[in-house]
């Protein structure tokens, strides 16, 4: 039985404040985007206020919650790696709040048509946003789950500010660094951004999305054109 069966609710009856694991689980996103570093860029610095803001908001309305089925991707298989080698990491508090929800995520591609390799390689799950399961129109907040030596190709987001936070593993973006637990990389609209994955260790990010809610509730995410 899961802690949905015994709280005894219907779903239209979903709030925060009746299932406290969610509430902790943001609780815990908004500690990242209030402790980790900016590294000296205002940019930087005014998307992580908008993203707490946005999370203050949605904690304050006792936001509503709604469950579909949970769903299983081929990557997953290397979640429970992923979630353990991020307990020794300086992000085990939002990893020990993920571990509480892990259940009823809804692992996807959000892709129509996802490039071949990948489907075994990559999915995110959302957590809050038009979605849900934590419904907002505010913010998107989610993990995405890579497998080892995972290339996520180019992509870009309309409108869209977006930043990962690695919780375990390690990532390049665009060859420009390598990016280890408790780091951040922050993507402005329209940037367009290849990730790619350690080859021994599978890589498990937070990611965090703001802009006008009409975007976040119509974002469509296209894979960029190889040059010839």
């Amino acid at each position: 039985m899961t802690d949905l069966d015994t709280a005894g609710l219907s779903v239209a009856e979903h709030r925060l404040s009746d299932l406290p694991d969610w509430g902790y689980l943001l609780r815990e996103y908004y500690e990242a985007y209030r402790f980790l570093s900016s590294g000296g860029s205002e940019r930087i610095r005014a998307h992580q206020r908008a993203v707490r803001e946005a999370i203050g908001r949605v904690s304050k309305s006792n936001a509503p919650l709604r469950f579909d089925s949970p769903a299983q991707k081929p990557v997953t298989a290397h979640l429970k790696r992923a979630l353990y080698e991020g307990l020794t990491e300086r992000t085990a508090p939002l990893i020990r709040a993920v571990e509480a929800i892990q259940g009823f995520l809804v692992w996807q591609y959000g892709y129509e048509k996802v490039p071949r390799g990948l489907e075994r390689k990559y999915a995110y799950a959302e957590i809050c946003g038009p979605n849900g399961p934590i419904l907002t129109d505010e913010v998107i907040l989610g993990l995405v789950l890579f497998a080892p030596t995972c290339t996520y190709p180019a992509h870009a987001h309309k409108g869209i500010s977006e930043s990962y936070i690695c919780l375990s593993g390690s990532v390049s973006e665009n060859h420009q660094g390598v990016y280890a637990p408790g780091s951040m990389i922050f993507n402005p609209p329209e940037h367009m951004h290849r990730i790619t994955v350690s080859n021994l260790e599978p890589a498990l990010l937070a990611y965090a999305w703001v802009g006008p809610s009409e975007l976040l509730a119509g974002q469509k995410m296209v894979f960029g054109r190889k040059r010839k």
